[in-house]
């Protein structure tokens, strides 16, 4: 692939960090329409989970893991989606969006309508990314 956005995103939007990790990074989504929603994304450009080793799909899947497990610490969301696709964008990232019976679109899919975009400002993104990143320290 040419231009991979998920290969530049750590480096593209600081303000949105939240963790590196030894696989994937960490990332507040920038629409915030669903509070918390993140992306885990892994460092190396690779688009399909059975093309990595054992060892390597393991533990990407635990910093998955612990990510969801962070996000729902901070925000105890009814559920917890965690959505793999990668057709629009050919490189393994996960959306980690906490879920609610109160949210416009329950139960269905994010994207089973549009929405307007809710977008935080400064200080908002660096303590949502600050309270996730606490609940992310082992």
């Amino acid at each position: 692939m040419t231009h991979c956005p998920m290969c530049t995103k750590w480096d593209d939007e600081p303000s949105h960090r939240i963790a590196e990790l030894e696989h994937c990074y960490v990332t507040l989504n920038a629409d915030q329409f669903f509070p918390g929603y993140c992306f885990v994304f892994t460092k190396n450009h690779v688009t399909e989970l059975f093309l990595l080793d054992k060892t390597s799909r393991c533990a990407i899947i635990e910093e998955v893991n612990r990510v969801a497990a962070a996000v729902y610490a901070v925000f105890t969301p009814t559920k917890m989606n965690y959505e793999l696709l990668g057709n629009m964008v050919p490189h393994m990232h996960w959306h980690i969006v906490p879920r609610f019976t109160t949210d416009p679109l329950w139960p269905r899919p994010i994207w089973s309508e549009p929405h307007t975009p809710l977008t935080l400002s400064p200080a908002e993104i660096s303590a949502r990314t600050g309270l996730i990143r606490t609940k992310l320290q082992p």
